[in-house]
């Protein structure tokens, strides 16, 4: 079994923020498997005081069932971006990031719900370490109905499926990432 023990002071910890996604769970079960502490943390309480606080050395921002442009969409504290640690976005998590940092996303175009494929578009990328080892293309889930479609300055396409053309995106030198399917669920 992980340890699943809390944390002492040199313990390195993961903050997921928690958008609402009904997966969000799996997320830290996920990095529990792998013998990663983590806690999961709403969205609206993971502010500046709260990161600097609770000290992560990375930060992972979940789906969730909103669209950035709602009214009163969830969206992460300024303090995520600048806490100068790795953030991962995952669904709902890249088009908040996307969406905060100068990107754009749309809705209900180009929607994906289950078994997706995406595919490389830059060759070993170390962000994909680990995929495409039987070919030249990775079984993964979807479930969204808005997606990217034009990123933020400083970020790339790594891999792209069909229905989402920027499934997978970093901007390596700020160390964020993100991707528009669910790393956490498995088939």
């Amino acid at each position: 079994m992980a340890n699943t023990a809390p944390p002492t002071a040199n313990h390195e910890r993961v903050l997921i923020v928690d958008f609402g996604s009904q997966v969000t769970q799996l997320i830290g079960r996920r990095l529990r498997e792998m013998g990663v502490y983590c806690e999961i943390h709403p969205f609206n309480k993971a502010d500046g005081a709260f990161i600097a606080d609770y000290g992560p050395k990375a930060i992972i921002l979940s789906g969730g069932p909103s669209s950035v442009y709602w009214d009163n969409a969830p969206m992460a504290d300024t303090a995520v971006y600048e806490a100068g640690m790795p953030v991962l976005g995952i669904c709902y998590g890249q088009q908040v990031m996307m969406h905060q940092l100068g990107g754009t996303v749309e809705g209900g175009t180009s929607r994906e719900f289950g078994r997706a494929f995406i595919e490389p578009v830059v060759q070993d990328d170390p962000f994909l370490s680990g995929l495409f080892a039987n070919g030249d293309k990775e079984q993964v889930w979807m479930s969204h109905g808005d997606h990217v479609s034009n990123m933020a300055p400083g970020f790339g396409v790594i891999a792209k499926s069909p229905g989402a053309p920027m499934a997978v995106i970093a901007d390596p030198e700020r160390r964020f990432y993100a991707t528009q399917f669910h790393p956490d669920v498995h088939h």
